[in-house]
């Protein structure tokens, strides 16, 4: 089954630390801020500071606006997130703070239950009927472009509107193909 989210349907909700506001796009079935399985949003940073503490949870950060971020883990591993679609991975339950490299950036996040999904990322400058993989739970974010879904048993072409959440349930494997400009897909596994 394949779903648009509209930008209409995305909520504004604080940040776990209070310090912001995110943009959450989708959660699952029943989750709160507390208390989720997989949620994906997208966050502006104004500032330098620590990010909100998802312990038991697996976070994947992706640079979607700006000059870039840097963020700490622990007060030793570094991330450096410098380009368009530069993406970290890292325990949410970890002491991250992030340090701006000039002005403020815009970031998309995937934050996950680290005990029972397992998480795939894939970030696409280009794309040419890219096979995607399967899933039982896909999500396709196009930043600037309308994307181009083909489903490749009918050969159906379905347009995915830029900056529209795309959701596919139970998406087998070798039976769609994507084609667009700066793309984030996430697969979720149970």
């Amino acid at each position: 089954m394949i779903e648009i989210i509209q930008p209409a349907q995305f909520k504004t909700v604080p940040w776990k630390n209070g310090k912001g506001e995110t943009i959450e796009m989708v959660i699952n079935h029943g989750g709160t801020l507390d208390n989720f399985d997989w949620r994906l949003s997208m966050a502006s940073v104004v500032e330098d500071g620590i990010f909100s503490n998802f312990a038991g949870y697996t976070r994947n950060l992706i640079l979607i606006d700006g000059e870039g971020i840097n963020l700490q883990h622990n007060d030793n591993k570094i991330d450096r997130l410098s380009d368009l679609l530069d993406i970290a991975t890292f325990d949410g339950g970890n002491k991250t703070v992030g340090n701006l490299h000039s002005n403020a950036i815009t970031d998309f996040n995937i934050i996950t239950r680290t005990a029972s999904i397992n998480t795939q990322v894939d970030c696409l400058k280009s794309a040419k009927r890219h096979q995607l993989a399967s899933s039982e739970l896909c999500f396709i974010y196009s930043l600037f472009n309308d994307a181009e879904l083909t489903m490749d048993q009918s050969s159906e072409v379905m347009l995915l509107p830029a900056q529209h959440l795309i959701k596919i349930t139970d998406l087998p494997k070798n039976t769609a193909t994507l084609t667009g400009q700066h793309l984030i897909i996430v697969y979720l596994t149970f």
